[in-house]
């Protein structure tokens, strides 16, 4: 598996947050779960860090990557590399 730069995982997590917005119901979870609000999301859209908690919030359910992955046209296994080419992913243990 060829890892992906931390360029192309800031689209990839770019994209999660689009989808995230534009999804009245998964919103206001992530909202709650990060602490953020609105204003926040577009102030640091371009934060890694932050596009790191997008990911990490999306890899809590298999069933939102999939949603993610169709609507966007990525791979299933792409949040998961792009998290790991974010600030804090090479931390991830997932068990």
């Amino acid at each position: 598996m060829t890892p992906l730069t931390q360029q192309s995982a800031e689209i990839m997590a770019l994209e999660a947050l689009s989808w995230l917005v534009g999804n009245e119901e998964l919103l206001p979870v992530f909202l709650g779960a990060s602490g953020a609000g609105e204003a926040d999301l577009r102030q640091r859209a371009k934060d890694p860090e932050f596009l790191g908690a997008v990911l990490d919030f999306l890899l809590m359910d298999d069933a939102w990557i999939e949603a993610f992955c169709l609507a966007t046209g990525n791979k299933p296994d792409g949040p998961m590399r792009a998290r790991a080419a974010l600030p804090g992913g090479a931390q991830t243990h997932w068990t």
